[in-house]
């Protein structure tokens, strides 16, 4: 009995202490009902209730389209402040820098 009151005690600590690192490391712009401020007082005061209040407020709007790749994106902090835009993940993706790198090697000045 005591072994499974320290389980849950430990998995509810742990489930709050995500919650207020979600809730921290998730851009102002990004908090949903409550400002970053607010959420992170709410998380901490209120320990399980404001978890689980982050955790269903969290979730994207139903009108919101959610893909695999933005599934992966929220759950890495990094992944949050990623744009709209598509830039090359490395020199061999932008077309642009291997057109210029291919003049540079052939001896043509780059075009503009």
């Amino acid at each position: 009995m005591l072994l499974s009151g320290a389980l849950v005690a430990l998995f509810m600590t742990g489930c709050w202490l995500y919650c207020l690192t979600d809730a921290i490391l998730t851009p102002a712009c990004e908090c949903r009902g409550l400002s970053k401020r607010a959420w992170v007082a709410v998380i901490a005061v209120t320990f399980i209730g404001g978890a689980l209040a982050w955790l269903i407020v969290r979730r994207p709007g139903r009108d919101q389209v959610w893909t695999a790749a933005d599934d992966a994106a929220a759950r890495h902090p990094a992944g949050r402040g990623r744009t709209g835009s598509r830039a090359p993940k490395g020199p061999d993706d932008d077309l642009e820098f291997l057109q210029v790198l291919d003049q540079a090697i052939r001896g043509n000045p780059p075009v503009s």
